[in-house]
Order: C-alpha cells, then sequence, then structure tokens
C-alpha cells in the first residue's frame, strides 16, 4: 500500500548564505559554445536563436555560500509504496534525492552524501544529486536552490500524491510537479505542468536533470547526437563510437562532455543508465519531453576535480536528462494561456548485461521492448489523461511554503489571471521581499528608505517592467527613481536608465544608483569613467564585497593596476579575505608588475567557493605566475 510521511535527512550541510544584493542587469551567464550550424537541423538552430533573456532579474544571484559544512537537517517528504522509496526535498527546488528499490536495498540514482552548493546555476548556486527540475531558460533552474509549494493530497487510483508548485517569474508561468507511486508498481509517477500566465506569448525551456552513478552504461533511442565537448562547438556524431572509442560509458571520455540524443520521431522517449550486471534506472516519459542528454565530467584532471568539488571526498558521478526539446540550447515557443503537460517515469530496470553491454543497436533494441512490455505507451498516455484531471485538484494538506510573488502577480493581475485551485498562492506566503511592493499595488508609494540599505528585492520579468515602471512614475522618492533605473536597464533602455540613476543620486545618493551608472558607463566603453563611479559607490558600501569586485574589476579593465590594489588592500577583513577578491589581487598583482605578490598568494592556497562552471581563471593565473610548474590539481578546473 503507498503511504507518505514528513522526515528529515541528516547530512553535513553549507549554509546558503545572503543574497547578493546588486541586481544582475548585465544578462545572464555567458555559455562557451557556438552552434556548428550547418551540421544541426533546422529546427534546433531556429530555436538555439531566440528566447534568452536580457538579464535574469528580477530574481538576485544566490552566491553566499561558502565551502564549510556542519552537520545539518533537510526537511523531506517520502513516497512509500513496499517496492519503491522516493524521497523528495521541497525546500531545495523539490529535488528528488533519492529512488530506493526497496526489494533489493539499492539506490537508483546518485545521491549526493552532503550539501554543497557550487556555482553552476543560473542564480549561481547549485548542487549535485537526485532529479531536478529545470524551468525558464537555459541553464539550471532560478528555483533549484529555493523552496516551492508543496502539499499532500490524493493521487490517481488513490495513491498519495505530492504537489510541488511555484511562480517562475522571468517567464511569467506557474509550474507544478506531481509524483505518486501507485500500489505495486515499480515506477515513480511524475506529472508535469506548465501553464503560461503572462498576456503575451513566451519561450519556454524545461529539463529534468538526473543524477546516476558514472560506472554505468547510458542508452537512449538514438543513432546520433548532437555533441559538446567544451571546445567552442556543437556538432552532429554518431553514437556511440566516436573517434574509436565508445562514449555511451561515462568514464570513457577524458574531457567533460554532453550528447544530445536525437530522439526524433521517437514515440516514446527513454533513457537508462545500466551497470555492468545490467541493473540501473530507466526514465521515460510521453511524447512532448523529446530530448534525452547525456552528461560527464570526464576523466581528466578538471573533471574528477569539479566531481569532487560537488560531492566532496565521494565518488563521481553523470547525469542523464529529458527536455522539451532536443538540445538545451533551444527556447519553444509557447502561446499566451498554453498549458503543456506530460508524465515521467522514474524505476529499476534490469536487462541481459551481455546484450546491455553490446552492440548499440541490440541493446537499444532490447531495452525497448523491455520498457514498451513493462509500461506500454498507450498506458502512459491513459496516466497521463488521469494525472490532467487532477491537476487542479485542490491540495489537502500543505507541507512547505515557497515564495510569495505568485501571490504578489494576483494582487497585481487580479483573481483570473491563473486558476489558482491546484496551485494556491496564499496571502500567507507575502513576506518582506513582497510586501513594499503591495503598497505600490495598492496605489502608494514606496516606504522611506534609507539609501546605504540595499533594496531587499526588485520586480520585473515576463515583461512586467512598463508595468511597474508606470506604476512607479509618480514617486519623487530616490528609491522610486533608482527601481525605475533598474527595469529600464534590464530592457535595455540605457538613456532612460541612466536619466532616472541620476535622479536617484540627486535625491539621495545610494551606493546603488551609482553602481547602475557605473555598469551603463562600462557597456558604452568608458572605462574609466565606469571605474571612477564603482570605487564612488563602493566607498558608500565598504561592507559589499560583490560591490568591491565589480569597482575592482572596472579599475583593471581601465588598465589602472596599481591602484586596484589599492583599492582591495583597503578593503575590510571580511571582504579582502573572500576567495573571489583574493583572486582579484592576484590578477592586479600580475597586472601591476608584482609577480612575487602573485605567486605568494597562489602558493598559500587560493579557494573560491564560487568558481564558475567553465572558468579557468585559477589554472591561468597559476600558468602566468609560474610558467615553469605545472598546474597543482586544486587549480586545476579546466574542462577541456
Amino acid at each position: 500500500m503507498s503511504r507518505v510521511r514528513i522526515e528529515s535527512l541528516s547530512l553535513p550541510k553549507a549554509d546558503i548564505g545572503p543574497v547578493n544584493p546588486l541586481p544582475p542587469v548585465a544578462g545572464p551567464p555567458a555559455t562557451p559554445y557556438r552552434l556548428s550550424i550547418e551540421e544541426l537541423p533546422a529546427a534546433v538552430v531556429r530555436n538555439a536563436g531566440h528566447g534568452t533573456p536580457r538579464t535574469l532579474l528580477p530574481y538576485l544571484t544566490q552566491d553566499g555560500y561558502s565551502r564549510s559544512r556542519a552537520p545539518g537537517e533537510l526537511a523531506t517528504v517520502v513516497l512509500d509504496n513496499g517496492v519503491l522509496r522516493a524521497t523528495f526535498v521541497p525546500e531545495l527546488g523539490g529535488r528528488l534525492w533519492s529512488l530506493v528499490d526497496l526489494r533489493e536495498d539499492r539506490e537508483l540514482l546518485y545521491r549526493n552524501p552532503v550539501w554543497q552548493p557550487a556555482n553552476l546555476a543560473l542564480r549561481n548556486a547549485w548542487f549535485a544529486g537526485g532529479v531536478e527540475w529545470n524551468i525558464g531558460t537555459r541553464g539550471h533552474s532560478p528555483t533549484t536552490c529555493a523552496p516551492l509549494h508543496a502539499a499532500l493530497l490524493t493521487g490517481p487510483g488513490g495513491a498519495p500524491m505530492l504537489r510541488m508548485w511555484e511562480y517562475e517569474r522571468l517567464r511569467g508561468a506557474v509550474f507544478q510537479v506531481d509524483a505518486w507511486l501507485p500500489d505495486g508498481a515499480d515506477a515513480l509517477r511524475v506529472h508535469v505542468r506548465i501553464r503560461a500566465t503572462a498576456p503575451d506569448p513566451t519561450f519556454m525551456y524545461w529539463w529534468s536533470n538526473t543524477a546516476v552513478p558514472e560506472d554505468v552504461r547510458v542508452l537512449a533511442p538514438a543513432d546520433r547526437a548532437f555533441c559538446t565537448s567544451y571546445d567552442g562547438t556543437i556538432r552532429a556524431r554518431p553514437v556511440p563510437v566516436q573517434d574509436g572509442v565508445d562514449r555511451s560509458y561515462p568514464l570513457r571520455n577524458e574531457h567533460a562532455a554532453d550528447y544530445f540524443f536525437d530522439t526524433a520521431g521517437v514515440a516514446r522517449p527513454w533513457i537508462v543508465a545500466l551497470d555492468e550486471r545490467g541493473n540501473g534506472l530507466a526514465q521515460t516519459s510521453t511524447a512532448r519531453l523529446v530530448g534525452r542528454k547525456l552528461f560527464v565530467w570526464g576523466t581528466s584532471t578538471g573533471g574528477r576535480h569539479w566531481a569532487d568539488w560537488l560531492s566532496p571526498g565521494n565518488a563521481g558521478y553523470a547525469e542523464i536528462q529529458a527536455g522539451l526539446a532536443a538540445t538545451q540550447y533551444e527556447h519553444l515557443p509557447m502561446p499566451a494561456g498554453a498549458s503543456w503537460s506530460w508524465l515521467e517515469t522514474y524505476g529499476p530496470v534490469t536487462v541481459d548485461p551481455a546484450v546491455a553491454h553490446g552492440d548499440w543497436a541490440a541493446a537499444v533494441s532490447h531495452v525497448d521492448g523491455q520498457l514498451a512490455a513493462a509500461v506500454p505507451p498507450a498506458r502512459l498516455d491513459a496516466e497521463l489523461a488521469e494525472a490532467v484531471a487532477l491537476a487542479d485538484a485542490p491540495p489537502a494538506e500543505r507541507v512547505w511554503s515557497g515564495s510569495g510573488w505568485g501571490a504578489l502577480e494576483r494582487h497585481r493581475r487580479g483573481a483570473g489571471w491563473c486558476d489558482e485551485t491546484g496551485t494556491p498562492f496564499g496571502d500567507d506566503t507575502l513576506g518582506p521581499e513582497q510586501r513594499p511592493w503591495l503598497a505600490v499595488l495598492a496605489g502608494g508609494a514606496l516606504a522611506p528608505a534609507d539609501p546605504a540599505i540595499p533594496p531587499a528585492s526588485y520586480v520585473g520579468g515576463a515583461g512586467s517592467e512598463p508595468d511597474w515602471a508606470a506604476r512607479l512614475a509618480a514617486d519623487t522618492g530616490w528609491l522610486a527613481a533608482y527601481h525605475r533605473g533598474v527595469l529600464a536597464h534590464q530592457q535595455g533602455d540605457g538613456e532612460t536608465a541612466a536619466r532616472e540613476y541620476a535622479a536617484s543620486v540627486a535625491a539621495a545618493e545610494s551606493a546603488w544608483a551609482v553602481r547602475g551608472l557605473g555598469l551603463l558607463a562600462a557597456a558604452d566603453g568608458r572605462a574609466g569613467e565606469a571605474a571612477d563611479l564603482l570605487v564612488r559607490a563602493y566607498r558608500s558600501a565598504r561592507w559589499c564585497r560583490q560591490l568591491a569586485a565589480e569597482a575592482g574589476e572596472a579599475l583593471l579593465a581601465a588598465d589602472r593596476a596599481a591602484e586596484c590594489l589599492a583599492h582591495l588592500d583597503a578593503a575590510p577583513t571580511g571582504v579582502r579575505e573572500h576567495g573571489r577578491i583574493r583572486l582579484l589581487t592576484v590578477r592586479a598583482a600580475l597586472a601591476a608588475g608584482q609577480p612575487d605578490r602573485a605567486r605568494s598568494i597562489l602558493s598559500d592556497g587560493l579557494e573560491v567557493a564560487d568558481l564558475r562552471e567553465g572558468e579557468t581563471s585559477l589554472d591561468g593565473l597559476w600558468r602566468a605566475a609560474f610558467p615553469d610548474r605545472p598546474v597543482p590539481p586544486e587549480y586545476d578546473f579546466r574542462m577541456h
């Protein structure tokens, strides 16, 4: 019989820390890839050419964590039907943390024994392991290290169901993840629904990312893949053998790589990861979730370092992924008011190991037949229809609260903005981040605020910027002018942004508005002016490590390395000793002709907790400082 219970998970845990108070107006994280258009289907090229948001606002960056871990707990929701046990963590993006085959006491996922954020997500903080739900735009979701609303209700066949949902602010979409274990079933069911609530068409992205042990073979119903290898290209290649190596085995890949299997025309897409005995995990879905991908870290020093960085002291992992499009470079056009649903399943699979590890075509055919017999496509379609029929069923018992942004959106747009019956956004979820904006929606002004304190939150996204700017138009305070500047900045209207930032500074100077002027100057190529403005901004907020780094970067860009060193040396101890600031100090020392100082910092040990995926600053600086010495493994994060 299927049951549900609320538990907690004890493990070494890092603190997520405070968000970066500086709005990310510069745009989403850059990718090192370019598309090899001549080798890719026209639809992939078309979908990769549109839909990338200008910035990640209104989200703020989550970069306040460190690599210090202490005993901690995570609240979990556990589904158990006597065959499988699925453990979810609503407070961390609804992550499916663990899926255990109880008959053999076998973990089907890669379950990370620690919780350690690292800089791989759109908002920076991300963690490895389990199954992650990614929505909005290319990359790990803005909600991956944020809580989702979660509640219990009765699912298909009377099984207990866990529902998790949130309002995604970039796209103006409400998404929900409904999970249940039917009595006696050997596969977890996950129904996903995305509803476009904004009045205009949008672009959509979704990938479900599953971490699995890397000593496996990964199979999918395809004979070619669109491959990236972190060398700046993506191209179509046959699978599984490339350059004489069977790439379907993660541990046979030297470098980090993505393999997007070409599953076009497959009626029921799937992907499996099988160990040497033919045991493993199968992920299947209804037809809408067409994409399938294998990601590997590779066996190089840099790849091994990344795997250990994300799961310290433990075995490495690979990822098998499933998405709405053929590749993760694509955004699909989604009409206003559209609702997209699909059903995914996650469960154990056992096949003949000789077949599983033999000829690719024979192995794919064997697995396909076994999956079709176990869960026929027609049954999946019928179960999807059942799930859709229950998608608006009211939750019975709330077990976790997400953000208050969905409730604020209702206040902005009115009760008809979205059917909240199955995904309620109650006013009890409105908190300090939303309260200032409630007054604006009521026709008032932003409350008077101290310009020395950064704003707690920002608005915009999903095309709402003109509405918010209009609602703030009559407010003459410094804070309203600053927010109007940010709203214009995120839309690419530099002239209006500069005017509003200047008006904010005239009303009451703040580091935040001066910073905005500095970023605009940098974007216009006025490097010296940008450096002066950003240094001026930092002097009003010397506690702000991120602003210290921006000012230092601007000084280096203006070829003022000695001044950059003096700027960094004058910072408070807590700022000066942060890994990012020490990294910047090494760069400045080399640029200022002080290689001995750079060598001293590198030799003493330099750890940058939020080193970005694909970033090669540490090994590059080591080679610049010590051209005759090999890069130490602890500084080698090279992915190619």
